[in-house]
């Protein structure tokens, strides 16, 4: 299918479920919009099963011209990461540096590793033979919080803003660090042996390399916007510097995401202040929420309709299931425990635990890791169950976090009342 006719129809398909969702459901736009997306893909298989009609084969076509790993990864993820960026203050960031720092990396390792492990003895009750370096790319691929779900989930959720703060900047920078443990555990299965301590070392530092490109690239952009007073001219600047960024950080084998995150944020904070008239930081807030909106429910439809490509077995929906429970525990300790050992010295919110592991969300970076392991029933497998956490999670967290605020603070649990000043 031609990249029109496939844009056409996928947008066209968005604007309708939009629609639906906003005349009689009401939920959050991209929640709403994979939710009808879901059941839609359910009705077609129902058909497809009963001989009814055909329309189910399409979709598969379609979805198969998708390549969601390719879409997300290298298409809709630097304009989505640069849009939640920029709306993130340094100042609240560098107060919690610290925490964030730890949950993004230590917390994302400890919580690759305990998913393994607890995978891997699931597969041994089940009687199902996957190897074990295949249950910790499960849980490498399952453990970063996906931050367009995140900052989607946030937009309607009324928390105390160092909350917000804490799981938003976690959710920008793990994801890289996710990654990069993916990547080296995918080396390790497919050429076992053969990657050494130093080349995952080096993987981290072309990472890190990210950091300093979008520092570059931003205040490059930061300088061109201060010398010019003309929104049309400094939105196609915040463009130019979003595509054509993530496209040089692909090239350098170093971290996209990590570097349009950063730059999002310099442009956010400085740029904002020092390089904008009041009438451009006006067209440019009203562009990239656009933007945002439009990619994130487009996104959310694609990751509803995408259940017509999965194989789904008992087994595997079983496995599906469980996972979700000893997701959320290795997300209970991976948080739990860092912040256990900051308490020592800061304060905390009291149910700044629950909070965190809650609205710690799995989206689709997850299922696009999932759809990038190599053809086998491992991929299968392991595909139906990120599917089944990361639906599990949109719907059922997406849906309650804003409900446990409530009932944090309406029980005396007041989350605006101690945070860490680290």
């Amino acid at each position: 299918m031609e990249l029109l006719n496939l844009a056409a129809v996928l947008v066209s398909l968005t604007a309708l479920f939009a629609y639906l969702n906003h005349r009689f459901i009401g939920l959050p736009s991209a929640i709403g919009v994979m939710l009808i997306a879901l059941v839609v893909s359910l009705v077609l298989i129902a058909f497809g099963e009963l001989g009814i009609a055909n329309i189910d084969s399409y979709a598969e076509r379609l979805l198969a011209a998708v390549d969601l790993n390719t879409t997300l990864m290298h298409g809709m993820l630097s304009f989505l990461l640069f849009a939640g960026a920029l709306h993130i203050k340094l100042n609240d960031l560098y107060q919690h540096k610290w925490i964030i720092a730890v949950l993004a990396t230590f917390g994302v390792i400890v919580s690759t590793i305990i998913v393994g492990v607890l995978v891997w003895l699931l597969f041994g009750i089940l009687g199902v033979e996957v190897g074990f370096i295949y249950c910790l790319l499960f849980g490498a691929l399952i453990s970063p919080t996906d931050p367009i779900a995140v900052l989607a989930t946030l937009k309607s959720v009324g928390v105390e803003k160092s909350l917000e703060t804490k799981i938003a900047g976690e959710s920008l920078f793990n994801d890289g660090v996710g990654v990069v443990v993916f990547l080296v555990l995918l080396g390790l299965a497919l050429n076992p042996g053969k990657i050494t301590f130093n080349d995952a070392l080096l993987l981290f530092v072309q990472e890190a390399v990210g950091v300093l490109l979008g520092l570059v690239l931003g205040y490059f952009v930061f300088w061109l916007l201060r010398s010019v007073d003309s929104y049309q001219v400094e939105i196609l600047l915040t463009l130019g510097l979003v595509m054509g960024g993530y496209a040089l950080a692909t090239e350098l084998h170093t971290s996209g995401p990590i570097a349009i995150v950063v730059a999002g944020l310099l442009i956010g904070n400085s740029g904002r202040r020092l390089a904008m008239s009041d009438k451009t930081r006006e067209h440019l807030d009203t562009f990239w929420e656009l933007v945002d909106e439009i990619l994130n429910a487009v996104l959310f439809v694609v990751i509803g309709l995408e259940v017509l490509l999965l194989k789904f077995t008992p087994d595997y929906l079983i496995a599906g299931l469980i996972a979700i429970p000893l997701v959320l525990l290795a997300r209970s300790i991976s948080v739990g425990l860092p912040i256990g050992l900051f308490r020592l010295r800061r304060s905390f919110a009291p149910h700044v635990v629950k909070f965190l592991v809650w609205g710690g969300l799995r989206g689709g970076i997850s299922v696009a890791l999932a759809l990038s392991l190599p053809v086998g029933t491992e991929r299968d497998i392991f595909l139906a169950m990120t599917y089944v956490v990361v639906v599990f999670s949109i719907l059922v967290q997406g849906l309650t976090i804003g409900g446990l605020a409530r009932r944090l603070q309406d029980g005396g649990a007041d989350l605006n009342a101690r945070s860490i000043q680290s």
